[in-house]
């Protein structure tokens, strides 16, 4: 890749650029900004755009990371759009997908942030690395830095789900459950990395994460035959996700692949509203509560550029309880096969909400994200889910019971 050349960055609140280099974090100007690569010029399309690098790394030209960084050996990205089926006639949509990223070596796809970050942590020759989460950032970390052999320190609110933190434990990363909330876990994490010198990779304030996240818009592009949906529905809690979709559409717009921008389509528990509330012009929440714990934020640290993604696309929040969140759960599995977390079917939820509201083109194009796997919040799925048949170990104990009924609580 001879023609690569390094990319500067600008501040997406002060507009301050950065030259390649000059802050692996938050502008150097206003401390605040996300930074964001410059725009990709029309000259990238003088050579193939997509290469044949596996996973995320087929589209290595489009990211502002060196291609000399070291990456992680886990294979990430390159996760099925799976066409809607059963749930596309349940919803009366014929054009419904689902980007199923719980698919992703660690089962979320925070590992597309993450691989990005390590190879960007490689390049410049961090000792140890280490992030705030909820859950999915951390053991997505702590996966893909054993990988590498490069230490990784979690910060996590006591509350996180155990599977998810045992994950992390299982791959040798040091763990620390700090007694309080996200927004807790995040501040430690930042002074935390100054004090030891370690390399920061917590969404929002590292701009590496949008980098990695944006490649699974170029995934829907590719899956629908190089063309983009009408919408995509997100779910959301600080807004990284979004606009890491975001980044990768206006990239291929730029690029003149597409002709416009999907709707996109944040989806927020309604107990942790605070992109919602920043659109509405409110004060955010001051307590947050949602069994979607991926995405239980109270202060999202990336909403100024979430809540400018979603305007520039003529988007918008929906708000979804925790109910129905749940059912989502269910009704996402049951259709499709797909098992997810209370945050990743919330868009499922968000999509039932957003038909109660708005008239959809039932031949529109609308792919749900779904962000991780249902086995990482077992204990969420576990309280809607049926009980077993208890029976007897004989055939003859199925004799008059309905087999074909979807399984229910009870013995025999």
């Amino acid at each position: 890749m001879g023609s690569w050349k390094p990319r500067s960055f600008v501040c997406s609140v002060c507009g301050r650029v950065h030259k390649p280099g000059e802050s692996e974090y938050t502008c150097v100007a206003c401390y605040t900004g996300v930074l964001e690569p410059m725009s990709l010029s029309s000259a990238v399309l003088a050579e193939p755009i997509f290469t044949e690098s596996p996973g995320m790394w087929r589209y290595e030209r489009l990211l502002a990371l060196s291609p000399e960084a070291l990456r992680p050996p886990m294979p990430v990205g390159r996760t099925p759009l799976v066409p809607g089926g059963r749930l596309g006639r349940q919803t009366g949509l014929a054009n419904l997908f689902i980007k199923n990223d719980t698919l992703n070596p660690t089962g979320s796809l925070k590992d597309r942030a993450t691989a990005v970050v390590l190879a960007r942590a490689a390049e410049i020759g961090a000792a140890g690395i280490a992030v705030a989460s909820t859950g999915n950032a951390g053991s997505s970390l702590a996966g893909l830095a054993a990988s590498m052999g490069m230490p990784a320190m979690i910060f996590v609110p006591e509350s996180a789900p155990r599977a998810k933190v045992v994950q992390a434990l299982m791959y040798g990363a040091r763990v620390f459950a700090v007694r309080g909330t996200y927004d807790d876990a995040f501040d430690l994490c930042v002074e935390a990395c100054k004090r030891f010198n370690w390399y920061n990779r917590s969404t929002a304030l590292n701009h590496w994460t949008i980098e990695g996240k944006k490649t699974v818009a170029y995934e829907i592009y590719e899956g629908l035959g190089n063309r983009a949906p009408n919408m995509v529905l997100i779910p959301t809690g600080d807004g990284c996700v979004l606009s890491g979709v975001a980044r990768g559409f206006q990239d291929l717009l730029d690029l003149r692949l597409i002709e416009r921008l999907p709707r996109l389509i944040a989806v927020q528990a309604s107990g942790s509203n605070a992109i919602a509330c920043l659109l509405a012009g409110a004060p955010p929440p001051e307590r947050v509560k949602t069994v979607a714990d991926s995405i239980k934020v109270r202060v999202p640290r990336n909403g100024p550029l979430a809540v400018r993604d979603i305007r520039a696309t003529g988007g918008r929040a929906i708000e979804v309880s925790d109910d129905a969140i749940l059912t989502a759960v269910r009704d996402l599995a049951s259709a499709t096969g797909i098992f997810a977390e209370p945050a990743g079917a919330a868009a499922l939820a968000g999509l039932q909400a957003l038909r109660a509201e708005e008239n959809i083109d039932r031949e529109a194009t609308i792919v749900l994200l779904v962000t991780g796997s249902g086995l990482k919040d077992i204990d969420a799925a576990a309280g809607i889910a049926p009980s077993p048949v208890v029976i007897e170990p004989s055939v003859d104990a199925l004799q008059g019971l309905d087999l074909h009924r979807e399984n229910a609580s009870g013995s025999a």
